[in-house]
Formats: C-alpha cells, structure tokens, sequence
C-alpha cells in the first residue's frame, strides 16, 4: 500500500515533471506560449550557444524528456540528471548575472528545480513510480551522486563548447 510520502513524492514529481516538461515543448513544439525551435534556436545563439538551434533541440529534449520522466518516476536519476545539467546552464548563462530572485531575472527558479531534482534522486520516486520496479527506483546517495555529476558534467561540456 502507498503511503503519504508516496502520495506526496508523486505529487511532487507531477507537479515538477509536467512543468519542465511542458517547458520543453515551448522549445521545441512552440506550445503553451512558446516560441518553437527556430526563434528559441535564435535566442540560444544570441547567448552563445551555436548552432543555436541544435542546442535549442537538446535543450527542449533535456526538458521534455526530463520532466516526463520525472512525471513518470521512469529512470528517475537520468530525468534528474537532464534538468539539473538543463538549470545549471540557465544559471550560468541567462539568470546569475540577476541575483537570486526570480523577480530581477535570478535563479531563484533554477535553483528550486535543480533540488527538487537531487532530492528526488537520493529519495527515490516512490512506489507510485515505473521505477519501483528497478534497482534505481529506491535512491540512495548513489542515484543523488549520479544525477548531480552527469548533469553537472553535461552542463560543463555544454558550456565549454
């Protein structure tokens, strides 16, 4: 039987996973108010991602697919990977030279995103989630250390280009 915090972690998960993932297809499908892949691959090269619209591709991807694995609680430290690589980028580029609040441009929101998605890492998804199933659907500070170090590391080689 699922308890409260299964209860709760999915509500976090949807909640979280669902955002980033409709996020995503603003990227890359130009749904729900977005801009669609070539203006958001434009915006990318303005920033110094080039070609723009192939990180425009992985960018929305990264959301996309990230959130609905989150959703999903499906390979849960690879979907937190994914966003968290996807926030650092954000706050190195676009919302650190802003501060912390959200209201001056800061990274207020990146920063929230980006724990959720360690935390869920080292909690695991819960038994609500396709994970349960899996070795990995349980966490542990493995899942955490492997979800915070590919995302961090792809963020760096995002950045590096």
């Amino acid at each position: 039987m699922a308890s409260a915090a299964d209860w709760g972690l999915l509500l976090v998960r949807l909640t979280i996973g669902l955002l980033m993932a409709a996020h995503g297809a603003q990227k890359l499908f130009g749904i729900f108010g977005g801009d669609g892949l070539t203006a958001t691959g434009r915006l990318f090269a303005s920033i110094g991602y080039r070609p723009g619209k192939l990180f425009a591709v992985i960018g929305g991807l990264s959301e996309f697919l990230g959130g609905l694995g989150l959703a999903l609680g499906l390979f849960t430290p690879l979907a937190a990977a994914a966003l968290i690589g996807m926030m650092i980028n954000a706050m190195v580029t676009v919302t650190g030279a802003h501060g912390l609040w959200d209201a001056d441009g800061g990274v207020e929101y990146s920063v929230c995103i980006t724990v959720v998605a360690i935390a869920i890492a080292a909690i695991g998804p819960g038994r609500l989630a396709l994970d349960r199933f899996f070795r990995w659907g349980t966490g542990g500070w493995g899942e955490a250390a492997f979800a915070l170090g590919l995302g961090g590391v792809a963020a760096a080689i995002t950045l590096s280009l």
